[in-house]
């Protein structure tokens, strides 16, 4: 928000209290202030001038040669370049020693051997944003109004004596979206009285209802709707002084009527608009939603399409407008409107907002709806609006004001204790300060000075308060917060601790990075067409699609990290980085529903993804490259780190988008069975081939699981005291039988006597069969209290070969 210094004045006195001083004020009292800007930027010694006659230059064709009475006592000869300047204009003349920005000094000249006697200004040689005047004055000389007086300085005409606040306000403090709401600020930081502006409206004989009627159909959306009639305005400029203060402000002028709403809303914080009566079919006004594939054009002439959610102004015919965001083309002022169809209004500032967001359309009236706007200045900012049209277009404002309201706004009543005031700020003020600081806001209040207790009215402009809280912030702002005492903070102290999960998945990152592998951060949104890829640990889980996605390739929620790891391979892989070890630990989102109702699952996983080689070739030595048991080896190396790698075995199965042959699901051993965490395996061939991939593999796992059943516990046993017995055994069985179910066979047979097992060789071919393999397996046999017997471990070995034959009708491999 710009706040010009001098605009402010005419609402409170600020004598003896500078710009600067103010700006300090109103920062300790909370709202910032960005700085202080000085609209003059340099400018010295330069008048209103009359222009008397304009002859060509007799030696310069683009040169004119003028003669100017610049109230000076003599006429003055200029030569000008400027394509428009003309006789009968008055104009800013710089005189002879004048400044104008960026030190250029005036002097006296020849220009192709004329004398010129000073220089008439444009807008940018004075150091006015030229973007901010209509546009027939942003090129060549600045032409000033007929009424300004020659020899008056041009600070006083153009406003630019003038100095700036900007303000950068938080979203509670809408109220000082206007020049009020910032007057009533300052004057309770200075103790100063408010004086508000005339509003005073003389009516014409002619009812405004018999030219407007007003119904509001969508009630929780508008809950008051009002409007004047105005008849016979002449639309034209606007008088200096208000476009002084708009460009101050940042708004360009434009015309009398648009820059009196435009003025208005500044002032009281209230939007307005205006409509070319005589293009509102049959004078009826109606506040409602858009009708689906529904279309209008805006003022900017551009043809929107609006959706059932947005709010409407519309005609009998027709809509008009896009309530509180932008007027439609079709009711615009121009410069034949005579009759004037004035609104305000108050919108819900969640439908203004989504309608400005959805159609790309931020005014400064959106902004004030979408931050909420004071029901209590509706009809005094209507009425401001039409007593200044009828000042300044020369209309007749119609008797009275036609309206429908849906809801009256009544202000809110806070309670507060002077007790808990002083608990809350540390300090000891007194009934009578509580008093003042209240009354300096112009809060209404009624007091109990036995028990300390203020009830408060707070008026409707001051929205943000609604609990004693905030008339406790209140009283520390106008106090001022350097006056609170400084009291040491007490109390126990807790020192700070990770949580299990937290612990447990920066151990993950601390052993998968030294482990060779590098953590990579993806988006937790991705394409529809990958949303249903690795679904194992999700199954059922329907797609999630963003309200507002940034694209159509970032518009669901993903239920896999795999995909987003398979996007980056083929990333690096398009870039010539072939060798990928990669991991990642985040979170996917998974429902059962189709439309949701419910919040859904997040759930924390850890994927990861190994491509190209092992080992890269040197001059010794062939690429290695990598296979399914480095991606087994990783998760190994997880569940040893967890301490669970009694707990987890592998299983042979089919995952969509996994090679059907190397593929193993990951299960835990809980209280309820064996349960799926995870899987492990080699992408799919086709999958590879449409990511342009090499062999890659992959695995995730569920953490919640993990969580539950890491243990960190150390166990520790001595060093063996009596030597061990190690014997071999190759056996010959079906090639369908798991390594797991072969080695857990042997450990049962074989009983405690069994240190380790150990394959250490798969054949298969030659004389053995299609169907057939053989299997080399080390068993280490030793007792921990004494030296085992050679017929001991016979006896066992023998069971072992015994077993195998059983279960799996294997024999002894000769």
């Amino acid at each position: 928000m710009k706040v010009s210094y001098r605009w402010l004045n005419e609402y409170i006195d600020l004598d003896g209290i500078s710009a600067g001083e103010l700006a300090e004020r109103v920062t300790r009292g909370g709202i910032e202030v960005d700085g202080v800007e000085q609209l003059n930027k340099g400018v010295g010694n330069v008048v209103v001038g009359y222009v008397k006659s304009k002859e060509k230059h007799p030696d310069a064709d683009k040169l004119n040669v003028c003669k100017v009475d610049a109230g000076q006592g003599e006429e003055l000869q200029i030569v000008c370049g400027a394509r428009n300047v003309d006789a009968g204009q008055k104009v800013p003349v710089a005189l002879i020693g004048a400044k104008l920005p960026g030190d250029f000094q005036i002097k006296r000249a020849k220009l192709r051997g004329v004398e010129s006697q000073g220089m008439i200004c444009s807008a940018k040689e004075l150091g006015i944003n030229d973007k901010l005047l209509p546009k027939e004055q942003q090129e060549g000389i600045l032409v000033l109004p007929e009424d300004a007086a020659v020899g008056t300085p041009i600070g006083e005409v153009l406003g630019i004596d003038d100095e700036v606040l900007e303000l950068d306000l938080t979203p509670n403090r809408s109220d000082c979206l206007s020049m009020l709401g910032v007057a009533y600020e300052a004057g309770a930081l200075t103790g100063r009285p408010v004086k508000l502006p005339d509003i005073s409206v003389a009516d014409a004989a002619e009812r405004a209802s018999d030219y407007v009627q007003v119904r509001i159909s969508a009630p929780e959306h508008c809950t008051r709707y009002a409007a004047r009639y105005i008849k016979g305005v002449t639309v034209g400029p606007s008088p200096q002084w208000m476009r002084n203060r708009l460009i101050a402000a940042g708004i360009r002028p434009i015309s009398n009527i648009v820059d009196i709403t435009n003025y208005v809303m500044l002032e009281y914080g209230q939007p307005l608009h205006a409509f070319d009566a005589d293009k509102i079919a049959g004078g009826r006004i109606e506040v409602r939603l858009a009708r689906e594939g529904e279309v209008m054009v805006t003022l900017d002439d551009q043809e929107r399409k609006l959706e059932p959610h947005m709010l409407l102004i519309a005609d009998g015919e027709k809509p008009i407008a896009l309530a509180g965001v932008m007027g439609g083309a079709n009711s615009e002022v121009t410069a034949e409107t005579a009759n004037i169809l004035l609104e305000s209004a108050r919108f819900e500032g969640g439908t203004v907002r989504k309608t400005s967001r959805q159609l790309g359309l931020r005014s400064e009236s959106s902004i004030r709806f979408e931050k909420g706007v004071d029901d209590a200045r509706v009809i005094p900012a209507l009425d401001r609006a039409a007593s200044l049209m009828a000042r300044y277009a020369g209309g007749l404002v119609a008797e009275g004001i036609v309206q429908a309201v849906t809801r009256e706004e009544e202000p809110a009543e806070v309670t507060v204790t002077l007790e808990r005031i002083n608990s809350y700020l540390g300090t000891e003020l007194s009934t009578l300060e509580v008093k003042t600081v209240f009354g300096r806001l112009g809060f209404e209040y009624e007091s109990d000075d036995v028990s300390g207790r203020f009830t408060v009215r707070v008026p409707s402009r001051r929205g943000d308060i609604t609990r004693a809280v905030d008339l406790i912030e209140e009283v520390a702002r106008l106090y001022g917060y350097d006056n609170i005492p400084t009291t040491p903070i007490e109390g126990p102290t807790t020192p700070g601790a990770l949580t299990v999960p937290q612990a447990i998945r920066r151990e993950l990152r601390g052993k998968l990075t030294a482990s060779g592998l590098n953590e990579v951060i993806s988006y937790s949104v991705t394409h529809p067409n990958r949303a249903g890829l690795f679904t194992r640990l999700g199954e059922g889980a329907k797609p999630i699609r963003l309200a507002m996605p940034m694209s159509e390739d970032r518009s669901v929620l993903r239920t896999s990290l795999v995909p987003s790891l398979l996007e980056i391979a083929a990333y690096n892989r398009n870039r010539k980085t072939d060798d990928l070890a990669l991991f990642e630990i985040g979170s996917v989102f998974l429902t059962d529903e189709t439309e949701l109702t419910r919040l859904p699952q997040e759930k924390h996983r850890i994927a990861g993804l190994l491509t190209g080689s092992r080992v890269s070739t040197l001059w010794n030595r062939k690429a290695e490259p990598v296979d399914f048991y480095d991606a087994k080896g990783v998760l190994e190396a997880v569940f040893e780190l967890l301490g669970m790698t009694g707990l987890v075995r592998y299983e042979a199965a089919s995952i969509d988008q996994l090679h059907p042959g190397r593929t193993a699901a990951v299960l835990l051993d809980t209280a309820r069975g064996w349960e799926p965490v995870g899987y492990v395996g080699q992408v799919h061939p086709a999958l590879q081939l449409q990511d342009d991939l090499s062999d890659t593999y992959v695995f995730e796992l569920e953490l919640e699981p993990l969580y539950e059943h890491a243990n960190f516990t150390i166990m520790q046993k001595p060093l063996p005291r009596y030597p061990a017995i190690e014997r071999d055994i190759a056996v010959v069985l079906d090639r369908g039988v798991e390594a797991g179910r072969l080695t857990d066979e042997i450990r049962s047979a074989a009983g405690e006597l069994l240190e380790s097992v150990q394959i250490f060789d798969v054949y298969t071919g030659g004389k053995l069969g299609e169907d057939k393999k053989s299997v080399a397996v080390s068993l280490v046999y030793r007792h921990p209290e004494r030296t085992l017997t050679d017929e001991e471990v016979t006896e066992r070995h023998a069971a072992v070969v015994e077993r195998l034959g059983q279960s799996f009708q294997a024999e002894l491999r000769k």
